[in-house]
């Protein structure tokens, strides 16, 4: 029952957050569509809003692409650490890969023993995924309806997603610090580099001293 609640509560929380994913690709002037599609093909949260911010700033789609995968790399190495537990083969390896996210991993790797990990894994993946895309497809029609989003200050979405990302995992001098210095960065390279080159510059510069000892 304990694998069930946590799995539930943290997808449902999660899952709201996709409304934001939404209003911020209709911010950045994708399509109701297009926005869905990221949520139900991508599914990566961070990614997912590098895409529309990269996109929506006026940058590249390669820079947008860069940006999104250097972004996503942690889920492959998720990957790595669950691939020993799960021992997932064919279809149902397609489908553990796509939900392979953080909260999939915490959960999964918080419980007690080997049984709910696997169960703690599959109800929070697949949960997230359903909220995510539920909430995704009503943040990006609220936005919509709502008619102009710059007038709504739905064009901070992005920056405030990242932001709410981000803050949780400052959690020691070492992160607050990695998190300075990319952002010293790319706010030093903004003026002079094309929109999507600063970010990918500040993640770069964060995985580097993010492997140093």
């Amino acid at each position: 029952m304990s694998v069930k609640r946590d799995s539930f509560s943290v997808s449902f929380t999660v899952g709201l957050y996709g409304s934001a994913f939404g209003a911020a690709g209709i911010a950045s002037h994708f399509t109701v569509l297009q926005t869905c599609l990221l949520s139900l093909l991508l599914f990566s949260g961070a990614s997912q809003f590098a895409v529309v911010g990269v996109i929506g700033a006026g940058g590249s789609a390669l820079s947008a692409i860069a940006t999104s995968s250097l972004l996503g790399t942690r889920n492959a190495l998720y990957g790595l650490r669950l691939a020993p537990l799960l021992k997932l083969r064919g279809l149902k390896k397609l489908a553990g890969a796509q939900i392979t996210i953080d909260e999939s991993t915490g959960v999964a790797l918080s419980q007690n023993n080997e049984e709910d990990q696997i169960k703690g894994f599959w109800y929070t993946g697949i949960g997230v995924y359903i909220f995510w895309n539920i909430f995704t497809l009503m943040g990006a029609l609220g936005a919509k309806a709502m008619g102009n989003p710059s007038a709504w200050g739905l064009d901070a979405a992005v920056p405030a997603a990242f932001l709410g990302l981000l803050w949780p995992r400052l959690i020691d001098f070492k992160t607050r610090a990695i998190a300075i210095a990319a952002t010293a960065l790319s706010l030093s390279l903004t003026p002079f580099l094309p929109a999507g080159v600063p970010i990918i510059s500040c993640a770069l510069l964060a995985i580097f001293l993010g492997w140093r000892k």
